[in-house]
């Protein structure tokens, strides 16, 4: 049984598996210039945003706060270190996809594989030890360090966070927001985001 509802760091996760399809998608297309379509796609500029917010977040206010608690226990530290390890090899494939000359396939590929497995490996081994390492307080911490990095961009990635998931992640993600950003969202967010063109399509 889990300490703590870790339901935006699922929600987070599977957003981002869900956009790495959708960039496959793009990268196999031969009608076009893959690298131009992505220079205008909305979907990879927010999985980049949301990318770079919770990796951010995660290396400013979770990994020092477990680090004090872990001190004595290099295993664990170890395990930390792996975390911040791979999400720095993770940066510069995303500046390689935009500015790169390398081919575009191999780095959508080897972004795929290097995000993929840090999410599994966070949410089988880091997961478990974040339960039982970080307190409510600290978790806090890190959710407001998310929120402040979203900033004003919060009106697209929400819905951007919360496209197909489960009724159950929508309601527990909403519930803690206050009523008029719960109507924002229904009323406004949902809705202009539902319109957005997020991958071009032939």
């Amino acid at each position: 049984m889990s300490k703590h509802d870790w339901t935006a760091m699922y929600a987070m996760h599977n957003a981002l598996r869900r956009e790495l399809e959708q960039l496959a998608k793009v990268t196999a297309r031969t009608d076009d210039d893959p690298r131009r379509i992505l220079a205008v796609a909305v979907g990879w500029e927010l999985f980049k945003k949301s990318l770079h917010v919770h990796h951010t977040a995660e290396d400013e206010a979770l990994w020092p706060a477990m680090r004090e608690t872990l001190a004595s226990r290099p295993d664990d530290l170890a395990l930390l270190d792996a975390m911040e390890a791979e999400h720095a090899a993770i940066d510069p494939l995303i500046e390689a996809i935009d500015n790169g000359s390398e081919p575009l396939g191999d780095l959508v590929d080897a972004l795929a594989a290097n995000l993929t497995a840090h999410l599994k490996h966070e949410e089988d081994a880091a997961l478990p030890l974040m339960d039982a390492t970080v307190t409510f307080e600290q978790l806090q911490h890190f959710g407001q360090v998310h929120a402040a990095g979203i900033g004003p961009d919060a009106s697209r990635v929400f819905p951007w966070l919360l496209d197909g998931a489960s009724e159950q992640t929508i309601a527990t993600m909403l519930a803690p927001l206050p009523e008029p950003v719960r109507a924002a969202f229904e009323n406004d967010w949902r809705p202009a985001y539902d319109a957005l063109t997020r991958w071009p399509t032939p």
